[in-house]
This record gives C-alpha cells, sequence and structure tokens, in this order.
C-alpha cells in the first residue's frame, strides 16, 4: 500500500513538475527577470557574509597568536608636551619597579618580559620598503609571543643581562636587509651601533588596525636586541623623557584566573601611578571573547541587510505569478473542468515558484562566490566562503520563494471554474 502511495505521489508530480519547466521555458525573459531578485539577494548574503568571516578570522587567529594565556602591559604616550607634564606630576610612566612590584604581587606568571621600542632614526643596510622596527626584550618573550627562530638562535640571559650587540630579524626585516642572502653572521646598524645578526624568526600573523589597545605594528618587520642592549646602546635625549619601559608582557600557568588576574594588575597599576591613566591592560583571552561575541552580531546584521534583497525577489515572484495566474486563467478552468482538484492547482504553481526559487538560489550563490573571490583580489581583503552560509542563504531563498508563491496559487486554485471557462 505504501509502494501505491509513493508511486501515485510521484505520477502526480512529474507532470506539474514537466508542465512548470515548459510554462517557464515559454516566457524566458519574464523567468528571468523574476529570478534577478532571488539570485542578487543570495549573491548578497554569501558575498557579505565570505568578507565578513575573512575580516574577523584573521582578527581572531591573531588574538588567538597573542595567547589566551597572556597579559599585556602596554604604556599609553601623551599626546602632547602639556599632557607628558601633567601626567608625570603623578607617575614616573611605565618602569622597571612596576614590572618587580608586578612579578612580586600576580601569582601564576611562568614567562615574563619587559619591552623597550625604538623608531630608529639610521639603517644600515638600508632597508627596501619601511624601516623595521627595533623591540627589546628578554628571552622570555619568545614563549610568550610564540615566536619561532627558523634560523640561527635567540639572544640568551647572559647576553641580555651583558647588553651584547646581537639581533635576531623579523622576517620581513631580514628580506629588507639583505633581501634573498643569508642574513645570519651579518651586521646590521642602528642609529650608531653595529649588532651582529644570529637568528630570524618566523613569520607572524599581523593586522592593519589596532586590535584591542595594541597598535598596528607588522610583527615580521621587527628586529629583537637584548632588552639592555636597545637601553644603555640606542637610548637617547628625546627616548629618555619617555617611560623607562613601554610594553610588559606576561604569561599566565594554565588553569589561571585570567580574568581575575587582568583585574588586580589594573588595580597594582592604579595605585602605583596614582590613577594617572598612563597604561593599558590588554587581554587576548577576554578580546577574543567579545571577538566572537561580535562576530555573532555582525553576521546578524549582514544576513538582515542581505535578506531585504531576497525579500524584494519574494515580492518579485509574486507579483510575477499573480500576472501568471490572471493569463492562465481559462487554462486552471479547462484544468478544473477536465476533473483537476484544488490542491492539484496549488501544486502546479508552487512547483513553478519553486523552480524560479532554486534556480536563482543556485545561480546567486554561483555568483556571491565569484564577488567574493573578486572583491578578495581587488580590495586585497581576506574572504571566506563558508558552508554555512550558502546553505542559509539557499534555505532562505527557496522557504521565501515558497512563502510569496503560496498566495498567488492559493488565488489560483479558487478560481470559479466556470466563470473561468468564459475568461477572454
Amino acid at each position: 500500500m505504501s509502494a501505491t502511495r509513493i508511486t501515485g505521489s510521484t505520477s502526480d508530480f512529474l507532470p506539474d513538475l514537466r508542465l512548470g519547466f515548459e510554462n517557464l521555458r515559454a516566457h524566458k525573459l519574464r523567468s528571468l527577470l523574476t529570478m534577478l531578485g532571488m539570485i542578487f539577494g543570495v549573491a548578497a548574503v554569501v558575498a557579505m557574509l565570505s568578507i565578513g568571516a575573512g575580516a574577523q578570522q584573521e582578527v581572531m587567529a591573531f588574538i588567538e597568536q597573542l595567547g589566551v594565556r597572556n597579559l599585556i602591559v602596554e604604556a599609553r604616550e601623551a599626546p602632547d608636551q602639556q599632557a607628558l607634564q601633567r601626567i608625570r606630576k603623578l607617575s614616573a610612566g611605565l618602569s622597571f619597579k612596576d614590572f618587580r612590584m608586578i612579578q612580586a604581587n600576580l601569582e601564576g606568571i611562568t614567562a615574563h618580559s619587559p619591552r623597550k621600542r625604538f623608531t630608529p632614526s639610521k639603517l644600515l643596510p638600508k632597508p627596501q620598503g619601511d624601516a623595521p622596527m627595533v623591540y627589546g626584550v628578554t628571552p622570555g618573550y619568545v614563549p610568550i609571543a610564540n615566536l619561532h627562530v627558523v634560523s640561527g638562535r635567540f639572544f640568551d640571559d647572559a647576553e641580555t643581562e651583558g647588553a651584547a650587540p646581537v639581533a635576531v630579524l623579523g622576517e620581513a626585516a631580514a628580506a629588507a636587509f639583505f633581501g634573498a642572502e643569508e642574513a645570519i653572521g651579518r651586521y646590521v646598524k642602528v642609529n650608531d651601533q653595529w649588532f651582529q645578526v644570529i637568528g630570524i624568526a618566523g613569520p607572524q600573523l599581523t593586522v592593519q588596525n589596532d586590535v584591542g589597545g595594541l597598535p598596528a605594528q607588522d610583527r615580521n618587520n621587527l628586529v629583537y636586541v637584548p632588552l639592555y642592549s636597545a637601553i644603555f646602546r640606542l637610548e637617547d635625549g628625546q627616548t629618555r623623557q619617555k617611560d623607562e619601559i613601554d610594553g610588559i608582557y606576561l604569561q599566565m600557568q594554565p588553569g589561571a584566573d585570567i580574568t581575575a588576574g587582568a583585574a588586580l594588575l589594573r588595580g597594582l597599576l592604579n595605585v602605583a601611578h596614582r590613577e594617572a591613566g598612563d597604561f593599558s591592560i590588554v587581554s587576548p583571552a577576554a578580546l577574543l571573547a567579545e571577538q566572537r561575541r561580535t562576530q555573532r552580531i555582525f553576521e546578524m546584521v549582514m544576513v538582515a541587510i542581505a535578506s531585504i534583497s531576497l525579500l524584494v525577489g519574494g515580492i518579485g515572484i509574486m507579483n510575477i505569478m499573480l500576472a501568471s495566474v490572471m493569463e492562465r486563467t481559462r487554462e486552471i478552468g479547462v484544468r478544473r473542468a477536465i476533473g483537476a482538484r484544488r490542491k492539484d492547482v496549488i501544486r502546479q504553481f508552487l512547483t513553478e515558484t519553486t523552480i524560479i526559487s532554486l534556480a536563482g538560489g543556485i545561480l546567486g550563490i554561483a555568483v556571491g562566490v565569484g564577488l567574493s573571490q573578486a572583491i578578495g583580489e581587488l580590495a586585497g581583503w581576506s574572504t571566506i566562503v563558508t558552508t554555512s552560509s550558502i546553505v542559509l542563504a539557499f534555505v532562505v531563498s527557496v522557504s521565501i520563494g515558497l512563502i510569496f508563491g503560496l498566495y498567488p496559487a492559493v488565488r489560483a486554485s479558487r478560481l470559479d471554474p466556470v466563470t473561468a471557462l468564459h475568461y477572454e
């Protein structure tokens, strides 16, 4: 009995499907124009979500690279000399004293490194492209920053304490100084000091904009030198007016409460700096959680905006199908007169709207994927076409097509057969 029911339903559906294709093929231009709303709507959903997913993934990968167990203290530079003088009445700025206080009061620290950052005024060999920035750090920076030395080695504690004139180059900095030539053992001159290159760091992710209080910085275009080499060899009169150190990196033990640690760290520094507001604390774990919330909101907004195009496409389907009902009134009357039921007429028109929606959805996905790739290449943005965006756009397009096609189908089924047969 079930086989008979299946066969019967299939035999009812196939003629409607064939008739639907014939009606759409008979009015090719009208069918294509009806599909355009669905095509553009689906393409907009796919393209906008792919752009959003690419941008979000890039930022989230950068935040994850910063380390979810890390805490970063950044000195906040005064905008002008007057502001600096006001701040100095309250606070001497970020210093080694702050670093020692943090070590003594914040439990669970497994790695740490102060930082002194310089923008060199003179470099030899003359770099091709943007001049690298100099980071004075300790060996503790390596596990915190997840830094991998792909050639040579990183400087050790003895070289840091002795202010040794050695340097490790980021991938882009090595290419800027020496091109494709071997850099290990060569020398670079920073301001008036020569440093021997002892290592090359592997590639690191970077972003173009500030993220959570961290200034935008090409992390591959850096020159790492021992902390005391930066302070004693490179510091000049201008940099002495700034904070003693301009950053502190901390890595907490696994399982540590990073939120509580960040709150304690902020409280300690606020007391020490007398609420001068001359520092910021960056917690990558908090940034990652916030970024994920932002991504969900962004996706919802993008889908809502792009769905307007799908809504317009659905209205277009309704208008065309209503016109088709008027145009095919006599045909509907003939079908009803020879025994077609109301549900047969409804199925016929819903089949046509389903074909339009399916075809528009498939073409829209193709256009959306191509559009996102073109935007990525032309604008240099990272775009990611996700399966979820394709499924979402496709399901919404078909649903809207069915919903907006239902009213014309029901209206067609309610036509009086006698009146329809006499319709001119």
